[in-house]
């Protein structure tokens, strides 16, 4: 396709999503199932207006979802409705550390065992999305719903404890040094890469709160660049956690929770008077710019997915491979990483089934891709990822919103019930 021809077809797709944006909210379906279904009608399934190659482009594609998934992370990040605490933050850091273990597990026994893979390709698909899940994320800051929040925060986090998991599939491959007896893979990209970058996401996110809270105030009444402000402490952040050797996706995601809860309490500690207006806080003023980016950057990206789909590419072996992961991985890893917790069934349930694969997995797909991935091998891996986050772009899209419509409606029921309990019993409302 030539540039003007380019212009006229995402323009094009930004005016239908814009004037019908009502309507995809009342609809069944999810704008990421316009995206994709566009892109597969321009793309080479039906029309063959455009073709692009992962393979190809995989370098253009691993900036294009970094850059994605890192604004998708900061977004999640300032969202955050409650400050850091093993009580209200055990379930996902749970989800994203021993069931994200189990994940790549079964996905690397699957693979191996009945797709004739080579051990260490679980990790690719592992984590679950940060991009394709707003629907079932948290909305807005004030969001207190403890589904979406253990979602949102199950993918920020994951993101970033995926990495050490694909570096051990990479080291198994040949195309990355371990260390003897694995030790530089434990000591480095473990516990380094891990600490650090949770270490350096929160100092940063916590100073910038600070200057910014500073600035502010009198006597100094700076008027400050919000959208500049998160644009930078994502870049800064990440480009010193690669040069680090920490995982940046993961910092990035603690950077913004540090600024949104260190804002929070520095509001919360000047207490302001009820006429006084509250002071802008840098995590609200970048949000909604990060938010028109993360939509952008997920109309391009799922219309490049619609855009490299052939007929022939729906091959048994890859919807299987989707169906066991949505079916069988996901409820499992849910269930045994939340196993002692005092998560409700309910929740465990929906969060069993919304484990969305998008944008994150192309990512990492990419990544391997780029450290020397045998071309055959990678032309594989291409198809079966393709195949997943398009199964998962239609099953989770046309779920989504009746599952999580019954999920609302149960909890205004059970709420009024639980009112009415507690007037009746005041001494067991008390204890």
């Amino acid at each position: 396709m030539t540039s003007p021809q380019w212009f006229l077809l995402i323009g094009a797709l930004l005016l239908v999503r814009g004037l019908s944006a009502t309507l995809v909210q009342r609809s069944p379906f999810t704008a990421a199932m316009m995206y994709l279904a566009f892109g597969v009608l321009v793309g080479p399934t039906v029309l063959n207006l455009f073709h692009f190659n992962p393979l190809k482009e995989s370098a253009l594609l691993q900036a294009l979802t970094e850059v994605a998934v890192l604004i998708s992370l900061f977004s999640a990040g300032v969202k955050m409705p409650a400050p850091f605490s093993l009580t209200r933050w055990r379930a996902p850091m749970l989800l994203a550390t021993a069931s994200m273990a189990v994940t790549v597990a079964l996905i690397t026994a699957f693979a191996y065992f009945l797709l004739d893979l080579p051990l260490g390709l679980g990790a690719i698909l592992a984590p679950t999305d940060p991009v394709l899940a707003t629907d079932v994320q948290i909305r807005h800051p004030g969001d207190r719903d403890l589904l979406r929040f253990t979602l949102t925060c199950e993918a920020g986090m994951n993101d970033g404890s995926a990495f050490p998991f694909v570096m051990l599939g990479l080291g198994l491959l040949g195309l990355h040094d371990l260390g003897h007896a694995n030790l530089h893979w434990l000591v480095v990209e473990v516990l380094w890469a891990t600490l650090g970058a949770v270490a350096i996401g929160v100092a940063a996110g916590v100073l910038l709160a600070r200057i910014g809270w500073k600035l502010r105030r009198e006597p100094h009444q700076h008027q400050l660049m919000d959208d500049f402000l998160g644009l930078g402490l994502i870049g800064v952040v990440y480009g010193l956690c690669v040069m680090l050797n920490t995982w940046g996706f993961l910092a990035v995601f603690f950077a913004a929770v540090a600024l949104r809860q260190t804002e929070l309490k520095l509001a919360k500690a000047l207490r302001p008077s009820m006429d006084e207006e509250p002071m802008p806080t840098v995590s609200e003023g970048a949000l909604v710019f990060k938010e028109h980016l993360e939509r952008l950057s997920e109309v391009l990206l799922i219309l490049l997915i619609g855009g490299t789909l052939f007929l022939d590419s729906w091959t048994w072996e890859a919807v299987g491979l989707a169906l066991f992961l949505f079916v069988v991985v996901r409820p499992l890893s849910v269930l045994i990483g939340l196993a002692g917790t005092a998560t409700s069934w309910r929740i465990r349930g929906l969060a069993g089934w919304f484990g969305v694969r998008g944008i994150g997995s192309l990512y990492y797909l990419m990544y391997a891709i780029e450290h020397k991935l045998p071309e055959s091998l990678a032309l594989r891996l291409i198809q079966l990822t393709l195949i997943v986050v398009t199964l998962s772009i239609l099953l989770h899209g046309i779920s989504v919103k009746p599952l999580m419509g019954i999920f609302w409606r149960r909890n205004q029921a059970r709420e009024p019930a639980a009112a009415v309990s507690n007037e009746a019993n005041p001494t067991k409302h008390n204890a």
